[in-house]
């Protein structure tokens, strides 16, 4: 039986890295996509380093060339993808009052973390149609969660970023139009919340682990086909639209 393969964006350090451990030692084939190739392919050695099936693919989610040779080199050696899991991102210039913020620079957010998963999850469709129970993981944030950003008992009330806040609120709007188009096909969309994490993203500020983030990402990435799908999950628990 030919072994399940995941297929995840922006892997090569941080919380993707992670996650295609995990999800390495749960027994998937891992295709680590890294838009730097010299860096995508020592992230792929350290994983065979552990035995972990790893191979690294180069992709740049804004450039749909580079998505759509990424998309045929997975096609030529699997024939199918099982999860694609959509984790890359950027923050833009956060510390700067929305009224402030470049229309150039909230471009750049959108052009990878909301136009960039919609390029890589329409080229990598074909692959996941194919095997009867795939899934596909939009890596969100707390901070796209209106519900949330609108309280002001919440934690995040204050953290009033518009490029990237919003960006991540339309990358949860794509996460329920797709998941209500392929309902009943087979393949399963959620968006997952990975908190406030220890990365280089925010220079190590957060407080959650990698472990910590990856874990709820891999639920979904992992989901039977008796699971849900057009959700947004933090650690396995519903969070507001």
């Amino acid at each position: 039986m030919q072994k399940k393969t995941v297929l995840i964006t922006g892997a090569n350090k941080g919380i993707g890295f992670e996650t295609a451990r995990q999800m390495g030692r749960a027994g998937y084939g891992i295709w680590l996509g890294s838009r730097d190739k010299a860096r995508g392919e020592e992230a792929a050695r350290s994983l065979s380093d552990e035995g972990i099936e790893a191979r690294s693919v180069s992709i740049d989610v804004t450039d749909g060339t580079s998505v759509k040779q990424a998309a045929a080199r997975v096609e030529a050696e699997d024939g199918k993808l099982d999860v694609l899991v959509n984790n890359a991102g950027i923050a833009g210039r956060e510390m700067i009052a929305p009224s402030q913020q470049s229309v150039e620079d909230i471009l750049r957010i959108y052009e990878t973390n909301v136009f960039g998963p919609v390029r890589v999850t329409q080229a990598f469709l074909p692959l996941l149609r194919k095997t009867g129970n795939a899934n596909i993981v939009m890596v969100s944030s707390g901070l796209g969660s209106l519900g949330w950003l609108s309280d002001p008992a919440n934690q995040f009330y204050g953290v009033n970023f518009l490029g990237y806040n919003s960006s991540k609120s339309a990358l949860n709007a794509i996460t329920v139009a797709l998941a209500k188009e392929l309902a009943g096909s087979g393949v399963k969309v959620n968006a997952a919340d990975p908190g406030y994490t220890a990365t280089d993203f925010n220079a190590h500020s957060g407080y959650r682990t990698v472990e910590q983030a990856a874990s709820g990402i891999v639920w979904l990435a992992t989901l039977d086909e008796k699971g849900p799908t057009g959700g947004f999950y933090f650690d396995g628990e519903v969070v507001p639209w």
